[in-house]
């Protein structure tokens, strides 16, 4: 029995979208591979408000974190955690020999502005690494007040984890000015996991231009100037057959409208976070709660997975806690083109099978 997932990736992948995956391959030095390269990265600009240049790696969003913390910082870093995968950044930094400090939110808290005026106050810091959206804890960023405050240092290179967000929620880039905001195909794109994406703003390219060494394969410089002399082409050869999918899932995303598919997120997380309340609680504090994930807090102390395995018989998946929070929490995610009704049938059936 295929269950269906409610896990924070990767998530359940259209029928339609899966079959594009098969189409007939393509040489990738081809003109029709510079257009569909083309086409896509014209498309994630609108998802992204964006005039910046959109880079894809065949890697995971991990791998353009990495790349982007190696390529643009030329002095020293400072890692905003709010979780497991704030500090998973922080850990690339220094497993690259970046000068890198981390500064770390209370579990279920944000990154607050007052936290990063006092780092980038200090001038010691060129480039800073921020969690849009944290799935271990739930904890979704102010960015629009984090903005207010790097606007303040032009020098400093922004880049943004938005891989659990990109798509369900709106995030201007240019006007919250990002400078590397990065995000993969197997969360709210809806695609199968295998190809990240970033945006590549003019100043991120000066700075990578200052950093000696840089790697290879997630050189981020590189593949701006690759995509740039051969028409959207890549060093290495790219996951095609993520492209063709990408493309396709793109026009769908577009013709629901962004703003629809936006609010249809935000109306999925407040009905699970009013299911949580009510039978549980909340982990994150309730003002600063995802919109595309919710991470329950287990009161009742219940055997979480002792209720997927029920939940698999009845073909649904859901997540336990990340890492320390194995036990204390579980998460439930309602992200990509998830829709309320499939959002009750799963609450309903957790109910039934906890007695509730």
């Amino acid at each position: 029995m295929h269950k269906k997932l409610f896990i924070p990736g990767p998530v359940e992948v259209a029928d339609d979208v899966l079959q594009k995956m098969a189409t007939p391959m393509i040489g990738h030095r081809t003109k029709e591979a510079s257009e569909l390269q083309r086409s896509i990265s014209g498309k994630l600009q609108k998802l992204f408000y964006t005039n910046s240049s959109i880079l894809l790696s065949t890697s995971s969003g991990s791998g353009l974190m990495e790349g982007a913390i190696r390529s643009c910082t030329r002095k020293k870093a400072a890692v905003f955690s709010v979780g497991a995968f704030g500090d998973r950044w922080y850990k690339m930094g220094l497993s690259n020999g970046i000068d890198v400090d981390k500064f770390s939110s209370e579990p279920g808290k944000p990154t607050t502005p007052k936290m990063v005026e006092e780092v980038l106050s200090t001038g010691k810091y060129d480039l800073i690494t921020i969690t849009h959206n944290e799935t271990s804890t739930g904890v979704m960023n102010p960015i629009e007040e984090l903005a207010e405050v790097w606007k303040k240092y032009p020098d400093v290179v922004v880049c943004m984890d938005a891989v659990s967000s990109a798509g369900g929620t709106k995030i201007e880039v240019d006007k919250l000015g990002i400078d590397i905001c990065i995000t993969s195909t197997q969360k709210c794109l809806g695609l199968p996991p295998g190809m990240a994406i970033c945006t590549f703003s003019d100043k991120a390219v000066e700075a990578a231009k200052q950093v000696k060494y840089r790697g290879t394969y997630l050189d981020l410089l590189d593949l701006y100037n690759y995509i740039q002399k051969k028409d959207y082409q890549y060093p290495s050869t790219p996951s095609i057959s993520h492209m063709f999918a990408l493309d396709y899932q793109l026009d769908k995303i577009l013709a629901e409208g962004l703003e629809n598919r936006f609010a249809r997120h935000l109306e999925l997380a407040l009905y699970v976070r009013e299911w949580a309340k009510k039978y549980f609680a909340l982990f994150p504090e309730e003002k600063y709660a995802s919109v595309t994930l919710t991470t329950v807090k287990n009161t009742r102390n219940i055997n979480v997975s002792d209720l997927n395995k029920k939940l698999g018989e009845r073909g649904f998946m859901i997540s336990n806690g990340y890492g320390d929070l194995k036990d204390v929490t579980f998460r439930i995610a309602h992200m990509n083109e998830t829709t309320l009704d499939e959002i009750k049938e799963l609450l309903s059936a957790i109910e039934d099978i906890l007695g509730l």
